[in-house]
This record gives C-alpha cells, structure tokens and sequence, in this order.
C-alpha cells in the first residue's frame, strides 16, 4: 500500500504518531526533499529505500510508488505539513487510482497551526474574528478570481497566507487595498517549528521593509489580522453564567480582556 503522510511543519516530533510508526515500517520512502526535514529520515528502518523527490516530476513520483508496491513494499510518501494544502496529492492519488494500486491519506500537523503556537496566538478569538482565511498570492501558480487577496481581505477575517513570502510588498498592497487597514497587525513566520524559526511583527504597512531587512523570500507564513493584539471577549465557555450540558450557570463573570489584561497576563505567564 503507499501511505501518504503529513511530516508536520518541521520538527520531527510533530509528525503524528500515526505517520511515524508508518515511517518506521516502510520499506520505500519517497519524501519531499525541498521542504521536509531530512532528520525524519532516521526514523526509517534500516536498509528502507529513501528517494528524495524534489528533482522527480509525476510521472517519475509515480513510477517510483508503483515500482516499490510491485514489489511488495510499503510506501510512504512523505509531505510536509498536511497533504491536503498545496501538497499536489490529489494528482498523486488519481494516478495511483488508475492504476489501482490501494492508498491511505494521514493527516499532519500544517505550518500554519505551528505558526500561530510560535506566536501564542488564536486564530478564533471571540469578538475578534471566528473565521480563518486560508489562502496564498497569485504567481506562477495563478488563483481564481473569485480568491484574490483584494476580495478575501474584505472579510477583515484572520488570514494565514501560504506561499506568498516572496511577494510579501504586493501582498500587503493587496490586503490595504482589499479592506484591511495599514496599521493592522501582522506577523511573518519563517520555518515555524524548525530549530532557526525566526518571527518577524510588524503593522501590515510595515511588513515588507521589515521582511526585507530580514531577508526572508520563502519558507515562511504571512499572518495578519487583529487575533495577533490583545483585545477579544472570554470564551463564553468557561463564563460561569453560561449553562451548558455539563454545567449549570453560576455567578457572572469578566466578558472580556483588555490590552492591558492580556500583557499583565503574558508577564505572569512568560508569553
């Protein structure tokens, strides 16, 4: 069977402990050499045969996959973050289909939820924003336009943008002139999870001098959204005088917390 697996964002430990008894079984992995980290490769078992597909094309990536399960192996087709974003798999998996040759999909953790835990931040935040925009700026590979940047940035929802590192000034044009304003906050994460992650924080107006400076043009995520500040209601879940069906309401309670609430809080927290 050829299993593909979510590698996680990038530390080896956040693939799933799925993928990784997977990993530790196969017989053939072919892995995404560009983007996944190359430590997850030691989890494999010895004599396991390791192709790197960053020089392969499809027809090449599914020569090899079919080759191994000829000849009896399991495979793992490594990718990183999640293979259902921009992870090119469903090509994959309508090949191997024709060919009738039996797959599984594993979930993995994507680098956009690895961004938001590099910066102890929520994209859902009561009386902020209960929408996640995920998406990325238009390049070699063009976006329908019906999703472009102008037209989602009117929902002023929180937005994580994949693939868009390099475009980072037109990309915030884009946002500004689609609704959010310039001083709206945004962050850029660079190989979040990984041992040299680097977080960047800056007004959207600002970001690519910032990202300039730094000089970061790929492998990195582009947050932006007020989820990133320091105002938002309490989550009515927990508000004692919310009943629910395990638990009857109680005296009320503080609905919201401040800027300043949230930075004494951050204090005694060490955020």
């Amino acid at each position: 069977m050829i299993h593909f697996v979510g590698a996680g964002p990038g530390a080896p430990d956040l693939i799933t402990v799925r993928g990784l008894g997977l990993l530790r079984k196969a017989g053939m992995v072919v892995y995404a050499g560009s983007l996944v980290n190359p430590e997850l490769l030691d989890f494999a078992r010895p004599g396991c045969e390791v192709h790197d597909s960053a020089s392969m094309t499809l027809d090449e990536v599914i020569g090899t996959m079919r080759d191994g399960f000829a000849r009896g192996l399991d495979v793992v087709r490594l990718h990183t973050g999640d293979p259902s974003l921009y992870g090119a798999v469903r090509e994959q998996m309508d090949r191997l289909m024709e060919l009738d040759i039996p797959f599984e999909v594993v979930p993995g953790v994507s680098s956009f939820c690895a961004a938001a835990a590099a910066l102890n931040a929520e994209y859902t935040l009561p009386g902020v924003s209960q929408t996640l925009i995920v998406t990325r700026m238009a390049g070699r590979t063009p976006v329908p336009d019906r999703e472009s940047i102008r037209s989602l940035a009117a929902h002023g929802a929180s937005m994580a943008l994949f693939l868009s590192a390099g475009m980072v000034e037109d990309l915030c044009t884009a946002l500004i002139e689609g609704g959010y304003a310039p001083d709206t906050l945004s962050a850029l994460v660079y190989r979040a999870s990984w041992p040299d992650q680097k977080i960047l924080r800056a007004p959207l107006s600002d970001l690519p001098s910032l990202a300039g400076t730094e000089g970061i043009k790929k492998t990195a995520l582009v947050l932006v959204g007020n989820f990133l500040g320091n105002d938002y209601e309490l989550s009515r879940l927990y508000d004692p005088s919310f009943e629910h069906g395990f638990r009857a309401a109680r005296e009320s309670g503080p609905k919201s917390v401040t800027g300043e609430d949230a930075r004494t809080t951050e204090g005694a927290t060490g955020r």
